[in-house]
């Protein structure tokens, strides 16, 4: 694997191995890879908290040598290029790049970059490195894929995670369905379903945030109603079966797509995820300096 921009860049058997290797890293029964020698820059050009910070733990604990390049007061403002950003950061001997677009397949202009690349999201398309925390903690709590009934919710025509998650989970022998406003449908995603007639079978329910910056003012959006038919209500919540665990790739809206109160309810793993991001990134970065005999 030279890079990771889609899970398509995974086999299934490197994803376990991903998630073996971010557990051991948690529960400190691997050591951590040392690489003081290489240089890694993180390149965000849309806003993130989760990905950049835990990414940024990562290389730290890895003994990297961090880069956070600052868009604001770089040469982007004057019109630089998002490939000639890229190549610079190559030619001052960075050995990986974190990126995070706005644009959909932002990647395949920076084919001709020799230094592997690790996609941080790419607008609606894929979001790799949060599909794979995901799945670490689906399997921390239940220790298979086969056979688990998952739902995500939320903006799903919008949603990395959710193209990200369906044909990761789907391979893996989930069985994935979609919970959305007709508006927020996405035809290559499916099926959609009723909220209240699936939660008693869900071992799995995961939420999104409404992405109201990708919209364009185009979707007129009713709270009270989304509330009602889409929302993750403590009334929707005692629905869940016992096992069920509740997911979000965050920011979290609170009172939007789930009550406040439930954020950090018994069957909620939010957090987890968020601790799970940082020891799955380390394994991210470990396998691509392996791989690539960096």
């Amino acid at each position: 694997m030279f890079n990771l921009v889609s899970m398509n860049n995974l086999t299934t058997n490197q994803i376990m191995e991903l998630i073996q290797r971010a557990l051991s890293l948690k529960n400190g029964s691997a050591k951590p890879l040392q690489r003081p020698d290489l240089y890694v820059a993180n390149l965000f050009f849309e806003n993130s908290t989760r990905t950049k910070h835990s990414f940024e733990i990562a290389q730290k604990h890895l003994g990297l040598q961090v880069i956070n390049f600052d868009v604001s007061h770089s040469s982007v403002n004057k019109g630089e290029s998002l490939y000639d950003t890229c190549k610079t950061m190559e030619m001052l001997g960075c050995k990986i790049l974190i990126v995070r677009h706005s644009q959909n397949a932002y990647y395949q202009e920076l084919t001709n970059l020799t230094i592997p690349l690790i996609s941080g999201g790419d607008g609606s398309g894929e979001h790799p490195s949060q599909c794979l925390l995901d799945l670490m903690t689906i399997y921390e709590n239940f220790g298979k894929f086969e056979g688990l009934k998952v739902a995500i919710i939320g903006d799903i025509k919008n949603s990395r995670v959710a193209h990200s998650n369906y044909h990761a989970l789907t391979r893996l022998g989930a069985q994935v369905s979609f919970v959305c406003p007709p508006e927020f449908t996405d035809p290559t995603l499916q099926p959609v379903v009723n909220l209240k007639q699936i939660l008693p079978e869900l071992d799995v329910c995961m939420l999104l945030r409404v992405q109201h910056e990708r919209h364009d003012g185009s979707v007129a959006f009713d709270l009270d109603t989304y509330r009602k038919d889409y929302a993750l209500t403590l009334e929707n919540y005692n629905l869940l079966a016992e096992q069920a665990i509740i997911l979000h790739p965050a920011p979290v809206n609170r009172d939007v797509e789930i009550a406040s109160a439930l954020v950090e309810a018994p069957k909620s793993k939010i957090f987890t995820q968020m601790q799970n991001g940082m020891f799955m990134r380390q394994a991210i970065l470990e396998l691509i300096i392996k791989e690539n005999n960096l």
